[in-house]
């Protein structure tokens, strides 16, 4: 009898297999949502500029009365 039987191969060789694919899907994902990321701070940053502009607007005329 020897310590690692033919069947605990190929199971230790599947593992891997499926080890490497999740590895390789979770760093896919992580590029994805990078590339989400990074495309959504614009709109937040334009609402505060629109609002800074908005609120100008509205206290410029009360100020110079």
């Amino acid at each position: 009898m020897t310590p690692e039987s033919p069947s605990t191969n190929d199971r230790l060789v599947r593992i891997e297999i499926k080890l490497d694919q999740a590895l390789t899907q979770h760093a896919d994902h992580e590029t994805r949502i990078r590339l989400l990321e990074r495309g959504r701070w614009p709109l937040p940053s334009v609402a505060v500029l629109l609002s800074v502009g908005a609120l100008a607007a509205a206290v410029i005329p009360l100020v110079s009365h």
